[in-house]
């Protein structure tokens, strides 16, 4: 089996202090290291349509949301676990370059609903393909049966600490 950086640091610990149990840093250590390499591959996607991360999160956020692709500005901000002033910036940026339009509440007449423009659902539908591939790609080298292993015992892990 091959050796990764992870591997150095757990055995430098297990020389320094071999009364620790280092399981857990070894998970957690490749988890965060895989989060980052993999964050950055998927940003150099989004990169191509001219967005980075925080503009896909509200894009994509609106275009999951389902027809008619809308959604207040506070649904948003909780979707995405964001202020309201971070997601006030994030929708500037977005409706001055003309993928968002934020319109008022026929519900609520102190309330406002964002919505993709066409622009912004044809962004996003193609930036989540570009970023979904490079994730594809990332994990090529597992057999379709080890990648759903991987992500059944992460949702595992991550179920018990959000609960």
């Amino acid at each position: 089996m091959a050796h990764d950086g992870v591997d150095l640091i757990v055995e430098q610990w297990r020389r320094e202090r071999p009364d620790l149990d280092t399981t857990a840093m070894a998970v957690f250590g490749r988890i965060y290291r895989l989060a980052k390499l993999a964050g950055d591959v998927v940003e150099r996607a989004y990169a191509e349509f001219g967005i980075g991360r925080p503009e896909f999160d509200v894009l994509a956020t609106l275009r999951r949301s389902g027809a008619p692709f809308q959604l207040s500005p506070g649904a948003l901000a909780a979707s995405m676990m964001l202020s309201s002033g971070g997601t006030t910036a994030r929708l500037d940026r977005l409706e001055k370059a003309g993928l968002v339009r934020r319109s008022p509440d026929p519900q609520d007449r102190r309330g406002v609903l964002v919505s993709l423009t066409d622009a912004g659902r044809q962004l996003i539908d193609q930036a989540v393909g570009a970023g979904l591939g490079r994730q594809q790609e990332l994990l090529a080298h597992l057999p379709k049966d080890r990648q759903r292993q991987l992500g059944d015992l992460l949702r595992e892990v991550l179920t018990q600490l959000e609960g």
